[in-house]
């Protein structure tokens, strides 16, 4: 059976396709939460001259004042109106008090559905028709129009102002086909709005909530990304050139193609750099790249690539190179699945970089949900045959704020960049940590930042305390009073 599509970015994918069309749909959510600004979106998206959007309200804001503010947004035609979208008041039908009850509102919405065949009706506020009948007489109200509008091909939409105990008990909820929750959840840094189907008979949806934002061009709706299960994989081969002097003689010649790489290590460590020349060595075969960033800009991160003389303002410019900035305010974990997501169906990229996981954890603050929506990021980007590097942070001594420990099974690779005490400098020092079906050395390497990008250099000879201290440390041939050898730092390198 076709489907009412509604013509709401992410919500038909939601909704696997659309309304079916006899369909009864109850939207629920508190006072603010977009109730009315998503009704009116499907209906000036769906609506035609053969088959109008017909929107009736009870007794809430004057039509004036609704139309104007429709106004901004992008979705509003003020040609459509009357057109293909019909405004309807129904306070003749309620006030004054009828000795029928709601018997003539119903009749006239069935009248006018069977006479001119609308694509869908809205009735909003259906909540606030309990004000004008008793809970007998709703009932039978409810039960003749759900009744009534199955044998059509209009799709309705009771809106109202329920709260959640009322989405368990009215009987709104039990007679209606689909029942679509909104929500406005205040938290730190930003707060987020969702949506979340609860219900939908007579077809599949996908479950969970799903954030959705209100723009200048109405509502968009992000699809939680765990319910998105890729189509099929394209299948790569070869191996992933680094482009970093030293590295890739530590890797079997590099990272399988297809693989997801974590670098983690300290702040100012160098995991920056080094996605930017993961990515930079990739543009040079002519590969197209993304480059998802928190907190530099892409501007500064192209600024930083030219230091090391990496041209990504070329690359940038011909659409060879995408840096998709997210600033922090605005960062949400359904939003970057869906921009990654949309770029990766656009066109092929070779390499996707997102930097950083900590900084996506800390603003999503959903921690518990992290594992899972990992897992799903990082298959989608394995299925579009793109290798990815994953950037982390970790304190100075190895730690993250929120351990990615129980996460390592996600990813292909894992690169430790540390500090080290070379007795009175710092250093740093890299550790192939893991290659998943593949060999690799195991060594402690010294390795610098040059006027040219990181160099691996060679093995750090004596130093121990890699799995468990934080300083790198080798033991000392003389003890001390007690008799237990005395640790110093040291940090040789192998000639």
């Amino acid at each position: 059976m076709k489907r009412l599509a509604t013509n709401v970015a992410g919500l038909d994918l939601v909704l696997n396709g659309g309304l079916e069309p006899g369909a009864v749909v109850v939207v629920a959510g508190a006072p603010g939460t977009g109730k009315t600004i998503l009704a009116q979106q499907i209906c000036f998206g769906s609506g035609t001259a053969e088959h109008k959007a017909v929107y009736y309200t009870t007794m809430s804001e004057p039509h004036t004042k609704l139309v104007r503010h429709l106004e901004p947004f992008a979705f509003f035609d003020p040609e459509a109106l009357g057109a293909t979208v019909e405004h309807i008041h129904l306070g003749d039908f309620l006030l004054p008090a009828r000795p029928d009850g709601l018997e003539p509102l119903v009749s006239e919405i069935v009248r006018k559905t069977l006479d001119e065949e609308p694509a869908i009706v809205v009735l909003d506020s259906a909540k606030m028709l309990r004000d004008f009948a008793s809970e007998r007489e709703l009932r039978a109200a409810l039960f003749d129009l759900t009744g009534r509008f199955s044998q059509t091909g209009t799709v309705l939409l009771l809106l109202g102002e329920y709260t959640p105990d009322e989405l368990r008990s009215d009987i709104e909820f039990s007679l209606a086909d689909g029942i679509i929750q909104l929500d406005y959840e205040a938290r730190e840094p930003v707060d987020r709005r969702w949506l979340r189907v609860t219900k939908m008979r007579g077809g599949s949806h996908r479950p969970g909530k799903h954030t959705f934002r209100i723009g200048p061009g109405g509502i968009e709706v992000f699809p939680r990304i765990e319910t998105l299960i890729p189509a099929g994989v394209r299948a790569v081969s070869g191996r992933v050139r680094s482009g970093i002097p030293g590295l890739d003689e530590l890797m079997t010649g590099g990272t399988k193609a297809g693989d997801a790489t974590l670098v983690m290590g300290p702040s100012g460590i160098g995991k920056t750099i080094f996605g930017l020349r993961w990515t930079a060595q990739e543009l040079d075969q002519g590969q197209r790249c993304l480059y998802v960033t928190f907190q530099d800009t892409a501007d500064q991160l192209t600024a930083m690539a030219s230091v090391f003389g990496w041209d990504l303002a070329a690359a940038r410019a011909t659409g060879q190179l995408v840096i998709s900035h997210v600033p922090m305010g605005d960062l949400d974990l359904d939003v970057l699945a869906n921009a990654v997501r949309a770029d990766l169906a656009a066109h092929p990229v070779s390499r996707v970089v997102i930097d950083s996981l900590a900084e996506l954890v800390l603003a999503a603050r959903e921690w518990e949900r992290f594992p899972a929506y990992m897992r799903s990021l990082v298959g989608l980007i394995r299925a579009a045959g793109s290798s990815s590097l994953l950037t982390s942070e970790t304190t100075a001594n190895g730690l993250t704020a929120q351990s990615l420990d129980d996460l390592m099974f996600l990813f292909d690779n894992v690169i430790d960049l540390r500090y080290i005490e070379e007795e009175s400098q710092v250093g740093r020092s890299l550790n192939v940590v893991k290659m998943r079906n593949s060999p690799h050395e195991m060594t402690l390497n010294s390795f610098t930042i040059t006027e040219h990008g990181i160099v691996v250099g060679g093995k750090l000879e004596g130093v121990t305390g890699r799995l468990g201290w934080s300083a790198l440390r080798a033991p000392d041939r003389e003890t001390t009073r007690s008799g237990s050898p005395e640790p110093t730092v040291v940090g040789r390198r192998a000639q």
